[in-house]
């Protein structure tokens, strides 16, 4: 079992553990990392999708992974020494969850616009809440559910509706589900235990790595995993392994387990905003009256939800 002052070194957000039932108000500084994470990851599509241009999508997310896999396995390598094997158990399951959703969405976004991506991942709002309730037993709030819907009808006007779904925009919108599994799983799976924030990310990033790693060989052989490529794609991988995957998903495993899945689902949602902006500056994806309309709708439902699941959880 970890070593609780050990952990406080590492981990900014966590204290003490907490149990699944006990309701806490979160701090401002945890809703803004998660606004931050929010960012990053909507400017991740625009620049993926560039990255996509010079390697196939199981070898991009191979190189994100592998940078971050050894950059935090060195920074938190006392306390991955400290993990029990049933946290390493749980840190692979979680992985695993990862991996299908970097396949799914990255595959995802090789085949739609990087708007329509970072714009129909926002669905995940909606499943959050119905996942978290439902294994509590619960009907979600009125406010919470009213507040889903509209996200849902904002992606709806942004995309033209469900009868122009791709099968990328169907890969994405599975993505989205799979968020929502890993918000909860993350919550639950975690409740109680001693491993630290940084020695999860790094249990998750090998997980993924190993995972992706299988199959790039799989599809290309060892031969196709060298990528010759410009500094603008080492650059685009830099920018996803660094900030959109090994400070994002450390901020999130963090920050997590001070809030609750729905006000994380809340927050997050506000990505496809952030993605919508710029892949309109850096790709110069189009804008339209439709367009903006949808925007806001999927922005002021995700505010509108963190409000009404503050005076929930009170």
């Amino acid at each position: 079992m970890a070593n609780t002052k050990e952990t406080l070194k590492v981990d900014v957000f966590e204290s003490s553990p907490i149990p699944v039932r006990k309701t806490r108000t979160p701090s401002f500084s945890v809703d803004l990392a998660l606004l931050g994470v929010a960012f990053v990851w909507g400017a991740s599509y625009p620049v993926g999708k560039g990255a996509l241009f010079y390697a196939p999508v199981s070898i991009l997310v191979l190189y994100r992974f592998l940078i971050t896999t050894i950059i935090t396995a060195v920074a938190a390598r006392h306390e991955i020494a400290l993990v029990s094997w049933g946290d390493f158990i749980r840190g692979f399951a979680l992985g695993t969850i990862l991996f299908c959703i970097f396949i799914a969405e990255t595959y995802g976004v090789a085949s739609t616009s990087a708007m329509n991506t970072a714009l129909i991942i926002s669905l995940c709002v909606i499943f959050t809440p119905s996942i978290d309730y439902g294994l509590s037993r619960r009907l979600p709030p009125t406010g919470i559910l009213a507040s889903a819907a509209i996200a849902c009808i904002g992606v709806g006007i942004l995309t033209g509706g469900i009868s122009r779904f791709s099968p990328g925009d169907a890969l994405v919108l599975g993505a989205a589900i799979l968020r929502a599994v890993m918000v909860v799983s993350t919550k639950r799976l975690l409740a109680g235990r001693q491993i630290s924030s940084a020695a999860l990310t790094a249990l998750q990033g090998s997980t993924v790595a190993t995972l992706t790693f299988v199959l790039a060989v799989a599809q290309f052989g060892i031969s196709g995993l060298v990528v010759r490529a410009t500094l603008q794609f080492w650059g685009a991988v830099a920018f996803l392994a660094l900030f959109c995957t090994l400070a994002a998903f450390y901020i999130q495993n963090a920050a997590v387990r001070k809030s609750t899945p729905t006000r994380v689902g809340f927050l997050m949602g506000t990505e496809p905003f952030f993605g919508f902006v710029l892949a309109h500056l850096l790709l110069n994806e189009p804008l339209t009256v439709p367009s903006l309309i949808g925007a806001g709708l999927v922005l002021a439902a995700t505010f509108a939800g963190i409000w009404f699941e503050s005076r929930t959880s009170k």
